[in-house]
């Protein structure tokens, strides 16, 4: 189904607001997969907050244009899907994920920050935890040397009051 120009300027100016908010664009390879896995791979994307969108190449080339993503659009040729997210690792995280389990979607590549990632680019983009992970894990090594303290001390106080009583102890059998 053809689209006419207002239509193509309507999916030209979100894909071009999408691509304003993201950080990452992982574009993949979908030729023959089923709808029942399409949709499965929908619902994860839409659970991580990523968006993905079969466009047609020429509309997402002059969507991306003078964006950070203008650098892989270059590999826009085929049918592709496109995953951008404001997460800077769940759109490769998702595509990623789904491609172990179904060889059929092919990573094609990627842009983050500026830089067009390869396959192994965006492999490696989603093998780095997600942003949550990152922080619990920041917060547990800023909480760790004020826990070891306060263990450290609470061993003292109690070593410091197991002495005393062992002291009290002997004084208590000379007065008897």
């Amino acid at each position: 189904m053809s689209l006419n120009r207002s239509e193509k300027e309507a999916v030209i100016s979100d894909v071009t607001s999408l691509a304003a908010k993201a950080q990452t664009l992982v574009i993949a390879e979908y030729r023959g997969i089923t709808v029942a896995d399409m949709t499965k791979l929908r619902i994860a994307a839409r659970s991580n907050g990523v968006t993905l969108s079969v466009l047609k190449n020429t509309l997402a080339r002059r969507a991306v244009a003078g964006s950070t993503f203008e650098v892989v659009a270059d590999q826009m040729t085929g049918p592709l899907i496109y995953g951008f997210s404001q997460d800077a690792v769940a759109a490769a995280k998702v595509v990623a994920e789904f491609a172990k389990t179904n060889d059929k979607l092919v990573i094609r590549a990627g842009a983050y920050g500026g830089k067009a990632l390869d396959v192994n680019g965006v492999k490696q983009l989603a093998s780095i935890p997600s942003k949550e992970v990152l922080l619990a894990q920041l917060l547990g090594l800023m909480q760790s040397p004020i826990s070891r303290t306060a263990r450290v001390l609470a061993a003292l106080a109690e070593q410091r009051g197991a002495g005393a009583a062992e002291e009290a102890a002997p004084a208590e059998a000379v007065a008897a």
